[in-house]
């Protein structure tokens, strides 16, 4: 599962980019928030994924508090997910 993880962190994490570098300035400085609709989506739902799994695998893995916060909290840092499978290995 946690392979799946590692997967979902990194799509997550191109899709928080996208939405944040790309389609948002779109969204600004052209008045055309189509792209945020496109991207919104996929993203929220990538995002739900990275928790329940992170989730499941606290359970599986008998995380403790601190490594559980710091893989929650990597998903709200722009590039932060990126870093999930590195932590994760440490």
């Amino acid at each position: 599962m946690i392979n799946i993880f590692k997967i979902v962190s990194f799509l997550e994490g191109i899709s928080y980019i996208l939405l944040l570098f790309i389609a948002s300035p779109i969204k600004y400085f052209y008045e055309d928030k189509t792209y945020v609709q496109m991207l919104g989506m996929p993203h929220g739902i990538l995002f739900i994924a990275y928790i329940a799994l992170a989730v499941l695998l606290k359970i599986e893995l008998k995380w403790n508090v601190k490594t559980f916060g710091i893989v929650c909290l990597l998903s709200l840092i722009p590039f932060g997910t990126f870093f999930v499978g590195k932590y994760l290995k440490s």
